[in-house]
């Protein structure tokens, strides 16, 4: 009889060691199971999360850095692990991406506009102080 090979297990991950490689609470780990995008295994009363999990979990966190809701996330993390054509997967992740860049824009625009009037303001703040004599430091 041949030795057959032994496979390494795969590595799995409690929810502690989650939330500490992730800087994030176990609630908000919870949170996203709920959500639908982690579905850990069970072990008695344990949580036991697969590689597919972190995965999950690491774009998650890089879509909630982009400003994506968890809908677009779940969305956009579905498509990744579905088994169909990339193609369109990626014309939606830039349709996404993009409606979150002009909001973006348009918001930092609003800002800019912001700032603008704040240094008009001081300006003219720091004009009338110089008629009356005295600085505005």
């Amino acid at each position: 009889m041949k030795n057959a090979a032994v496979l390494p297990a795969a590595r799995t991950y409690t929810i502690g060691e989650l939330a500490r490689e992730f800087d994030l609470t176990t609630r908000a780990i919870r949170f996203y199971e709920e959500a639908g995008l982690l579905s850990p295994q069970r072990k008695g009363r344990l949580r036991v999360y697969t590689q597919g999990d972190r995965t999950r979990l690491k774009l998650t966190q890089r879509g909630k850095r982009l400003g994506l809701s968890l809908a677009e996330i779940k969305e956009l993390v579905m498509m990744y692990e579905s088994p169909r054509d990339t193609v369109p997967q990626l014309r939606r992740y830039l349709e996404v991406l993009a409606a979150h860049r002009a909001d973006i824009e348009s918001r930092m625009a609003d800002l800019q506009a912001t700032l603008e009037e704040i240094r008009a303001y001081e300006a003219e703040a720091r004009g009338l102080l110089k008629k009356l004599g005295t600085t505005g430091d």
